[in-house]
């Protein structure tokens, strides 16, 4: 069984886990409001915030 002559520092192996190497981020469109924003990103509009295509926070409803 092979074994590791040295340790893999945390720092390193994090680096090779990481996704900067990603080239471009995905954007999404909301189904409701036709908004991009980023994939799996919840993102304002109009004073309501929806993730999913669902209100999750509505400014207006809790300054009331």
């Amino acid at each position: 069984m092979a074994h590791p002559k040295r340790k893999i520092s945390k720092q390193r192996r994090d680096k090779r886990r990481t996704h900067y190497k990603a080239t471009v981020p995905q954007i999404a469109k909301d189904p409701t409001t036709g908004e991009a924003h980023l994939y799996h990103r919840a993102h304002w509009h109009e004073g309501k915030l929806y993730y999913r295509g669902q209100i999750v926070i509505d400014s207006v409803e809790s300054v009331a």
